[in-house]
């Protein structure tokens, strides 16, 4: 399997800004080629790489105001082995979270999944929130949780991902969140999935069905969207003021939904 991923970033920013991108492969990905371009007023800036425990790549910089542009592309061969479990998975990946509010939909996940576990009950979660959301794009705001998202019945990708999260928590199954590349999916962008702890593994849980799972590529994981985000700021404001994103793969795969997948 052979993915090709890019993006593209331009930022206006207003004033001295501490700036961390999250749009680089995670580390484990057998990368043929690799590049990271970032110019402020066509002057090339170098960002220092920070890893996080889960192989999450990212750059960090100090920038002065002006006219950002961000490149990124990168071409992977192959696929990685599944990202290693870690002892603190079963702690950190059971809590609630900013956006995933697993305590309060605890009465509605015993109701609704009561007796199911393993991967039917991924499966069925899976179902439930694809069958009772409807994709729209712009329809949520970044404050949004799962709570708000199943009130509002609507969403982009993580809010589904969200409430897969939360309600895989509320009945004692560890679930995460990861940022991927995303080859299929339409229109494109950065996408967000959840993952879930099962039979000491973790597995892909899309409950859009946007994207085939097969070729989904790792950006990086965290307990929610705050974790994953593919920029944070702080100290001066500024303005997306353009962001494409390419993910192809040399022959897409057909979902078959009924199999189980880890992102690699």
């Amino acid at each position: 399997m052979l993915r090709n991923v890019a993006a593209h970033l331009e930022l206006d920013i207003s004033g001295r800004t501490n700036m961390v991108f999250s749009v680089a492969v995670a580390q484990g990905a057998d990368l043929t080629t690799e590049r990271l371009d970032i110019h402020l007023d066509g002057e090339p800036i170098q960002p220092a790489e920070l890893v996080d425990r889960h192989g999450s790549r990212l750059h960090q910089l100090v920038s002065a105001a002006g006219r950002m542009t961000v490149d990124y592309s990168a071409e992977v061969a192959g696929q990685a082995q599944p990202a290693p479990v870690d002892e603190l998975d079963s702690v950190v990946y059971l809590r609630p979270s900013r956006y995933c509010e697993s305590d309060s939909l605890l009465p509605t996940a015993q109701s609704e999944f009561r007796g199911l576990s393993g991967f039917d009950l991924l499966a069925a979660v899976g179902s439930w929130v694809h069958d009772r959301l409807q994709y729209v794009p712009g329809s949520s705001r970044v404050t949004d949780g799962a709570v708000g998202t199943l009130l509002a019945r609507q969403g982009v990708c993580r809010d589904y991902a969200h409430l897969v999260i939360a309600l895989l928590r509320a009945i004692d199954v560890p679930a995460r969140m990861a940022a991927v590349y995303a080859p299929g999916l339409s229109p494109m962008d950065f996408h967000a999935v959840a993952e879930a702890f099962i039979d000491g593994e973790w597995h892909v849980v899309d409950a859009t069905g946007l994207a085939p799972r097969q070729s989904l590529l790792r950006i990086s994981t965290g307990r929610d969207a705050a974790d994953i985000a593919f920029l944070t700021n702080h100290w001066a404001n500024l303005r997306l003021l353009d962001l494409e994103v390419l993910a192809v793969v040399d022959n897409l795969p057909v979902d078959d939904t009924t199999q189980h997948v880890q992102l690699r």
